[in-house]
């Protein structure tokens, strides 16, 4: 069985071979040949050329046997397309180039020709497709609009949101006319990946937590649900829903085909919970790779042996992967997951 076919009978909670597992955000500062290739090109050089991104996705791949390829890329080349630039502080975090703070800066958003404005981005999921063949899932990922406008208003990494809150209470019909662009131009990024040839999406609502838990639908979810909705029926999206994971029925009522899961949540009982259309990934808590071999190797067999029986679980941390991971640790976990399968 492909690392391909293993996942798409994962999603559908088919028995397979033994369990797939990536890593979310595997490209990173862990890797020294990373670090190696941010000493000569910018993160944004790196995403903006099909070559670089192509490299450095498919960095973890020569290295562990994962079995997927995430494509080296950002949430904010959507803000980007649409106008309103992003860049890294020298201190550290995300910086928007303006703040979007009046109507009048939404109102020049320009979501027209988002294709050719993100060119650069199909032409590195082809060339990474030409190197990793069938073999390996290739998976495109994308912000949620809520996130996105997040940043957008906050000009940068996220505080409070009091600006996008304020927005969707005080001015509804300005919130939608944002939220009707980006979703849009969302829709357009992930119809580029498709037909790029990317076999599954992710959507990351890293700033859902923001949201009182009877607005999520309206400052969120709905949005999500468009998105999805527009796409080929049971194109298989992943959903990350930071913080979220108790709005549950909500989450399925998206149409989503996987719940991603942080390291807070049982993992067993929230997969008992969820239909049988929808498969888990998680969730092991992210700091596990940067402490010893012997606490890896423990915990991911905890996993395992939690999840045993049942089919529809794709082995990932609950988070991104942090700089301070060990990447002889990341052997131990594949070596842990093979070991289990035997």
């Amino acid at each position: 069985m492909t690392s391909r076919d293993r996942f798409l009978a994962t999603i559908r909670r088919e028995a397979t071979d033994r369990t797939p597992v990536w890593v979310m955000r595997q490209a990173g500062r862990y890797l020294p040949e990373y670090r190696a290739l941010k000493e000569k090109y910018s993160f944004t050089e790196m995403v903006k050329s099909p070559e670089l991104a192509t490299e450095v996705t498919l960095q973890p791949l020569k290295r562990f046997p994962l079995d997927a390829a995430i494509i080296f890329s950002d949430i904010l080349i959507i803000p980007e397309a649409l106008g309103q630039p992003y860049h890294f502080r020298d201190g550290g975090g995300i910086g928007m180039d303006y703040l979007l703070d009046s109507e009048e800066k939404i109102d020049a958003l320009d979501a027209s020709d988002i294709e050719e404005k993100l060119a650069y981005l199909p032409a590195a999921l082809r060339m990474t497709r030409s190197e990793i063949g069938e073999e390996k899932t290739l998976l495109g990922f994308g912000g949620s609009p809520w996130t996105l406008a997040a940043y957008m208003t906050e000009g940068g990494s996220l505080k409070d949101l009091a600006a996008l809150k304020t927005l969707y209470y005080s001015e509804p019909y300005v919130f939608e006319k944002l939220m009707h662009k980006i979703t849009d131009a969302v829709i357009d990024l992930f119809k580029m990946k498709i037909d790029a040839g990317v076999d599954a999406l992710q959507i990351f609502d890293s700033a859902g937590a923001f949201c009182p838990s009877t607005q999520y639908e309206g400052m969120s979810l709905g949005w999500i649900k468009k998105i999805i909705d527009s796409l080929p029926a049971d194109f298989p999206v992943i959903i990350f829903a930071k913080g979220m994971a108790h709005q549950r029925d909500a989450l399925v009522g998206t149409g989503a085909s996987v719940l991603s899961i942080d390291w807070t949540i049982d993992l067993p009982s929230y997969y008992d919970a969820l239909p049988d259309n929808v498969a888990v990934q998680g969730n092991l808590d992210p700091l596990i790779l940067s402490s010893s071999a012997d606490i890896v190797r423990s915990e991911t067999t905890h996993l395992l042996e939690s999840m045993k029986g049942r089919h529809g679980h794709i082995l990932n941390l609950g988070h991104g992967i942090l700089p301070s991971a060990k990447p002889e640790n990341m052997q131990v976990l594949c070596d842990t997951i093979a070991e289990f399968s035997q």
